[in-house]
């Protein structure tokens, strides 16, 4: 669709309207018209470019998730030159979303909530972003494998409940307001990094548990 740059401009407003909206209130508390006089845009220019509200929240969740992701993978990009330390360092930079004013949840997981169907393009949207988010930490988890010596199928089960870990710690810093959820997500994945880790026969855990096992037989 051509369009001249105002009109552009009033598409891109009622894209940020409608996220804003939608993300504090939800899909079904936010109606066309708040949407509309929130972007400063006329009722017809929401017509123009969206065929129904539905298209518009879909619009704008595919966009959120283009500048979510980028942010969260630099953000953990940031945190560390390891592979653990970037896994480890996902949890801070969610600890920083979880503190920023303007905090409601992850908007997939909620958005998903008000769809009734799994086919629903909103519901869609939501599982692409989680596949995305699942790809970015899979590959993370498979270098830590290859780095510490572990199976790649460690690697893809790690994946999946580092995935739990994150949107455990949104689900609960949502419900109770407190930030530090994060850090016992990251508590709790440092647990699990050092269990899934294969250890070596010279590491001290090995040779205390040798040493226990030596020691019961000399009192046999």
């Amino acid at each position: 669709m051509s369009s001249s740059p105002i009109a552009a401009d009033a598409r891109e407003r009622l894209l940020d309207a409608a996220e804003a909206l939608v993300y504090a209130g939800g899909i079904h508390a936010t109606g066309v018209d708040a949407i509309v006089r929130a972007a400063g845009a006329a009722r017809k220019s929401f017509y123009t470019w969206f065929e129904s509200k539905d298209a518009l929240v879909a619009a704008a969740l595919t966009r959120r998730d283009e500048r979510w992701m980028r942010w969260f993978i630099e953000g953990t990009m940031k945190r560390g030159r390891t592979p653990r330390t970037r896994l480890i360092g996902m949890f801070d930079v969610l600890r920083e979303w979880f503190a920023s004013d303007g905090f409601h949840g992850c908007a997939f997981l909620n958005a998903a909530g008000e769809t009734a169907s799994p086919d629903d393009p909103v519901r869609e949207i939501a599982r692409l972003h989680k596949a995305r988010l699942l790809a970015f930490i899979a590959g993370q988890c498979e270098a830590w494998a290859e780095a510490v010596g572990a199976d790649r199928r460690v690697a893809a089960r790690l994946a999946r409940q580092w995935l739990i870990l994150i949107d455990g710690a949104i689900g609960v810093a949502l419900v109770s307001g407190a930030a530090d959820a994060a850090l016992d997500a990251r508590a709790a994945g440092q647990q699990l990094l050092d269990a899934l880790a294969p250890r070596s026969p010279q590491s001290p855990r090995s040779s205390r548990t040798r040493g226990a096992a030596q020691e019961a037989r000399g009192r046999s």
